[in-house]
């Protein structure tokens, strides 16, 4: 029992000994149950659950407006699944058949879904993203393969941000996030902060929340977890957008076979699939793991916190290559970016000066020359010396020192210097 010898409403669960309670919903009798998998034992359908440590819990309600309503999809009972190769053909068949995706997306997207089945047993993820204009079909590619996730909810970018914070927290599912394209709303900071922070384990986002006394009380919520979102362009943020593997949608004509209307058989072989998908997280849950063997080392460190979890879940080499040169491809593509910001054109004039100058130093006046003399016409006018010096604390941690009256990056940060240009594709003999 809790501390009050209240029963606890419980959606999932994994205890130490191994064993798994996971909530199912049966849409047509209308009744919750725990569908319970211990070490060893068949799984089995039990209406409540004791805890070894003695804790009760019991199914959240079957009238849980967020099940009633579809906002969360659950698994009825457990389906029947043998091999795991043949799960994945029958997930990429389902769809192919409503959903018009590249050949590589499609596999990628396949294999995603058995990754949220399984993806409390990795410590960093990455995200899906379908991009392209209205009437591309991203969000019936998002209606497809989220269906077919562990206890997907269901949000849009206008959606209140509170209850996407709560309801994560609470289900510890896969969020499913139509039209992200959420500027220029205070909904911006908070939900980049659940895409920021839930790529990685034990990072959650606190909120100062008020008790039924009034008395601030800080809570943190759980965000860690795999998500599917679409949208119409992309995040200013970098550092967001290398959070994500993306198909761009409408860049050739749709399928003829593809339905206009999804059928009423859509919803029926994706219930059946994620009766499935359970029973394959009963028996795989505990001996999935992350397998750095099948990294590349060519990979920067944030493609391959992006791409491990999923690569390890991939059997097909030809598949697992494909995949790392897209990723691979992606790396180049952000690197080159890089390479023409502010950030790159400064480190290129603060190499230039060190290589330059007969001391050991590089000083600050000679960088801003070099800066200006690349930058001007970008910014519009020459930065002075005071805001050189500035951008070279803030925005690239570069110390500065005063030698002889003048201030300097000492040698000491020629190190850092290097790494840098190396992340933004500086050469470092320019």
């Amino acid at each position: 029992m809790s501390a009050d010898n209240s029963p606890t409403p419980t959606i999932s669960r994994v205890f130490d000994d191994g064993t798994i309670v996971e909530l199912v919903y049966d849409p047509i009798a209308g009744t919750t149950a725990f569908a319970v998998g211990r070490p060893g034992e068949s799984v089995t359908i039990e209406p409540t659950f004791t805890a070894p440590t003695g804790e009760h819990l019991v199914p959240y309600s079957a009238k849980n407006n967020l099940i009633t309503s579809g906002c969360v999809l659950l698994p009825s009972d457990l389906g029947d699944f043998r091999d795991k190769g043949d799960l994945v053909a029958e997930i990429q068949s389902f769809l192919h058949r409503y959903v018009d995706l590249s050949p590589l997306f499609e596999e990628v997207a396949a294999h995603y879904v058995l990754l949220t089945w399984v993806y409390d047993a990795f410590s960093d993820l990455g995200y899906l993203r379908f991009r392209g204009d209205w009437g591309s079909g991203k969000t019936r590619a998002l209606l497809a393969v989220g269906s077919l996730c562990y206890k997907p909810f269901f949000a849009s970018g206008a959606s209140t941000v509170s209850p996407i914070f709560h309801i994560q927290d609470a289900f510890q599912g896969t969020l499913i996030l139509d039209e992200a394209d959420f500027r220029f709303t205070d909904a911006t900071a908070e939900l980049t902060k659940v895409l920021n922070n839930g790529t990685t384990r034990g990072l959650p986002v606190l909120r100062t929340m008020t008790n039924r006394h009034k008395e601030l009380n800080p809570t943190a919520f759980r965000v860690f977890g795999p998500k599917i979102v679409a949208m119409r362009e992309g995040f200013a943020d970098q550092a967001l957008e290398s959070r994500f593997l993306t198909e761009e949608t409408g860049g050739r004509p749709l399928r003829a076979d593809i339905p206009v209307h999804l059928p009423d058989s859509f919803k029926v072989g994706a219930q059946a699939l994620r009766n499935k998908l359970l029973a394959w997280r009963f028996q795989y849950r505990a001996i999935v793991a992350a397998d750095p063997s099948r990294l590349p080392e060519v990979m920067s460190p944030r493609a391959k916190q992006t791409s491990l979890a999923l690569l390890s879940l991939i059997d097909d080499n030809n598949l697992r290559d494909e995949l790392i040169d897209h990723v691979s491809g992606l790396d180049a593509e952000a690197a080159e970016d890089r390479a023409g910001t502010l950030d790159a054109a400064m480190l290129a004039a603060v190499i230039q000066v060190f290589d330059g100058s007969a001391a050991p130093h590089a000083a600050v006046k000679d960088i801003a020359d070099r800066f200006n003399a690349r930058s001007t016409e970008q910014l519009g006018q020459p930065m002075t010396n005071k805001w050189v010096g500035s951008f070279l604390r803030r925005r690239l941690r570069l110390a500065t020192t005063k030698t002889g009256g003048v201030y300097v990056v000492p040698p000491s940060e020629r190190a850092r210097v290097t790494a840098l240009a190396k992340r933004f594709g500086v050469d470092a003999a320019a």
